[in-house]
């Protein structure tokens, strides 16, 4: 006798990733040597760099201290607004990553090589790319800078495992790379908060350390196995058995946000994912997220939104949206070189395999 055996559970974080519609790009390979600084100008997205060998130093725009990083550590930098760079020493003057990179689009075969001859420092480089509605209000629990040391990076099976391969096809690209890249980054990401979030104290991290509290997880588990369904503070307090008044404040001060104020922002979100499927009537969609008619979902969509579910199925909206696609910001498209050859940094190349 067979049969299928079903988990229950709700994972949270995993619609929430989804609803960022995460993709990780790659872009280079860096090889430095001392001295050597690359400056990042101000962006909304993140960047990833594993430090293949050597050491650097990575110096937040705002920040007085700089972070030591060493062989093998993983660093996820999301500087909301704020430009960075990463240098052999805190004091080295930096080039802008923009007049290297020049005109390049960069991709599995482009290495930057910049330096003066001294210790060297490889580097894996590329962006994670957000395109989901309210990604920048999901990803505001996050730290500017995530470091993952080498340790805890063994010590994490699937992250280790993942940066292996990471380095593996970026050094040797074969057919299907790049598909296996993205995949790789996207997991990278994943296991690099899911790390992060181990080492935070109870009661912190916003939705994520929420997610831990066994009244409040399971409360937002709740919320996302159905938003539809017509949930009250007190209908959601009775659920994980609580009272209702330490429930809505225990919820509020551990995710940031009231109940109510939580289940209206995640029906719009799921709402904003099903409006891509053209094939879904609207008056579908309202009833899916727990509206009882389309009107009352439009009015609410609108107000979010900024436009009416009909425009935004036709164009959308971009006003929460953040892209690293192309480091349009810290690695653009230009011309910008005329310092790279004084500054001895030698303009992206088809790597030496």
């Amino acid at each position: 006798m067979s049969e299928i055996l079903e988990h229950q559970g709700t994972d949270v974080l995993a619609d929430v990733l989804d609803s960022l519609k995460l993709r990780g790009r790659f872009f280079c390979r860096c090889e430095l040597s001392a001295p050597w600084a690359l400056g990042f100008a101000a962006g909304v997205f993140a960047h990833f760099h594993v430090i293949e060998s050597g050491t650097c130093c990575l110096q937040l725009q705002g920040e007085a201290h700089a972070v030591a990083l060493e062989e093998g550590d993983l660093l996820l930098v999301i500087p909301r607004g704020s430009a960075y760079q990463l240098s052999d020493d805190p004091r080295t003057a930096p080039i802008q990553i923009t007049e290297i990179v020049g005109n390049s689009q960069g991709g599995l075969r482009a290495v930057i090589r910049h330096g003066a001859g001294g210790t060297a420092t490889n580097l894996i480089c590329g962006t994670f790319e957000f395109q989901g509605p309210h990604a920048a209000a999901a990803l505001a629990v996050l730290p500017r800078w995530i470091r993952v040391p080498k340790r805890e990076r063994h010590a994490n099976e699937w992250l280790n495992a993942t940066v292996r391969f990471l380095r593996r096809e970026t050094r040797d690209p074969r057919m299907g790379s790049e598909t296996i890249i993205t995949r790789l980054i996207d997991v990278m990401f994943v296991e690099a908060v899911r790390t992060w979030l181990n080492d935070q104290p109870e009661g912190s991290a916003g939705w994520l350390g929420a997610l831990r509290d066994p009244s409040i997880g399971t409360a937002l588990g709740l919320i996302h196995k159905a938003p539809e369904k017509q949930w009250t503070v007190p209908s959601l307090a009775a659920q994980v058995g609580m009272s209702r008044s330490p429930f809505a404040a225990r919820f509020t001060a551990l995710v940031g946000q009231a109940p109510m104020s939580y289940l209206k922002r995640w029906r719009l979100q799921l709402a904003a994912k099903l409006l891509q499927n053209q094939a879904l009537a609207l008056s579908s969609i309202a009833e899916q997220v727990g509206y009882e008619s389309t009107a009352a979902f439009s009015r609410v969509f609108k107000r979010e939104f900024g436009v009416a579910p009909g425009q935004y199925r036709r164009g959308g909206t971009t006003d929460d949206r953040t892209s690293g696609a192309e480091m349009h910001e810290a690695i653009p498209n230009n011309s910008r070189a005329g310092a790279r050859e004084a500054r001895q940094a030698k303009a992206v190349s088809p790597a030496a395999n």
